[in-house]
């Protein structure tokens, strides 16, 4: 007998975001020194035994040089990078939707005076036509 499994809702997210990798400055320094100590051979198994790609290694070998241990802290989470307000944060999400909103609005108004249908009912009714 076959197992039937419950088909999600359409908002449930069966797979949810992954999460970003951060990474210390002391590991961003100790796989840089393991890296450059490696033979030629085995700098690509370092790369897959930690899931790294040499981009990381050359942007972590740069700050390195450049004495800026402060410089391999995450950039995106520190406490440099002032965090928005949650009222701003929502204000913004929500100046974004009603741009979107007004965009496909305007979209659909263009394609119903092609098509002869003049502006909606709907639109009169909510005092929208200018």
């Amino acid at each position: 007998m076959a197992s039937i499994t419950p088909i999600p809702a359409a908002g449930d997210d069966p797979a949810p975001k992954p999460k970003r990798r951060t990474f210390s400055a002391a590991y961003k320094l100790r796989i840089v020194a393991e890296y450059d100590a490696a033979p030629a051979g085995e700098k690509g198994a370092i790369l897959r035994r930690e899931r790294l790609y040499h981009s990381h290694i050359i942007e972590w070998r740069q700050a390195r040089e450049a004495g800026a241990l402060g410089a391999l802290a995450d950039r995106r989470t520190s406490a440099v990078r002032p965090k928005k307000a949650a009222e701003q944060a929502e204000l913004e999400r929500l100046r974004k939707k009603v741009a979107r909103l007004e965009k496909d609005l305007a979209r659909r108004d263009a394609a119903l005076e092609v098509m002869g249908k003049g502006v909606p009912r709907t639109r009169r009714l909510l005092g929208v036509v200018e």
